[in-house]
């Protein structure tokens, strides 16, 4: 709603966006946790509407990772990653800002330890440094806020990365996992801005905080795509490092390459 908009930040710009992207692999050798910026430089691959049922053949074109999202939604994001990664995506969850809040009041609120305070009017944010715990409007603010920063899409992702951390620790302990009565609230309270693909189970989701919490327990990996450089706006991947970076998760090996 138009309240719901004022009072989040979130702004009224049409059509769809999504301000963040990650795939979450999980394995044998640790689960990796890979954030996509939404400038990303992807080349857009044959597709089929998901609405239109025509089928768009691949023409070269290149164009920003949200841009794809923005063109035909999940759909065409998830090829985009497959095409230009050589990744197989099995499963997607998507969150709404207002879910996303209402998720972190469900579980009173989300501790965070703020290395340096920042300011953006954009998202909303006003932080000090130090630890504090964070609302639903909040912690929407703290995950949203790139004009505070100068690498203003990898700093971030890297906020995403921390808060997804305390969000799972919270979230995914044996208490509220294995509690259908407490899991079951605590996930509804997102439901209403939850999309997931037909395939997935309100167990899937809970085995994906799971995943992320062993990755800020350092039982895993938690990274940026790795990055080379940028052209027109648009950031350039580093070619050798994510083929490598791919290669280990197709094999379920442990990742050995760093990100940005």
């Amino acid at each position: 709603s138009k309240e719901d908009e004022k009072k989040l930040h979130t702004g009224g710009a049409e059509g769809k966006r999504t301000d963040s992207m990650m795939i979450l692999h999980v394995g044998d050798n640790g689960d990796t946790l890979i954030s996509l910026p939404r400038d990303s430089d992807v080349v857009v691959p044959s597709y089929e509407g998901s609405t239109s049922g025509k089928v768009y053949p691949a023409q070269g074109r290149h164009a920003k990772l949200n841009a794809t999202y923005a063109e035909d939604g999940p759909t065409l994001l998830v090829r985009a990653i497959e095409a230009n990664t050589g990744l197989h995506i099995d499963h997607y969850v998507e969150i709404g800002f207002q879910g996303f809040a209402g998720i972190v009041d469900a579980v009173g609120g989300v501790e965070i330890d703020i290395d340096k305070g920042f300011k953006d009017k954009w998202s909303g944010a006003d932080f000090e440094a130090g630890k504090q715990t964070l609302d639903g409007q909040q912690a929407l603010a703290f995950v949203r806020t790139r004009h505070a920063f100068a690498a203003s899409d990898l700093q971030r992702t890297k906020n995403q990365q921390k808060f997804l951390a305390a969000l799972a620790h919270q979230v995914a302990t044996p208490s509220t996992i294995l509690n259908p009565f407490k899991l079951y609230p605590t996930m509804g309270a997102g439901l209403d801005s939850l999309i997931v693909d037909k395939d997935m189970s309100l167990w899937d989701l809970a085995s994906m905080f799971w995943a992320m919490k062993g990755v800020s327990g350092g039982d895993g990996t938690s990274m940026n795509m790795p990055i080379s450089g940028s052209v027109g706006g648009n950031l350039l991947w580093d070619k050798a490092k994510v083929k490598t970076l791919v290669d280990e998760l197709n094999n379920d090996e442990k990742v050995t390459v760093s990100g940005n």
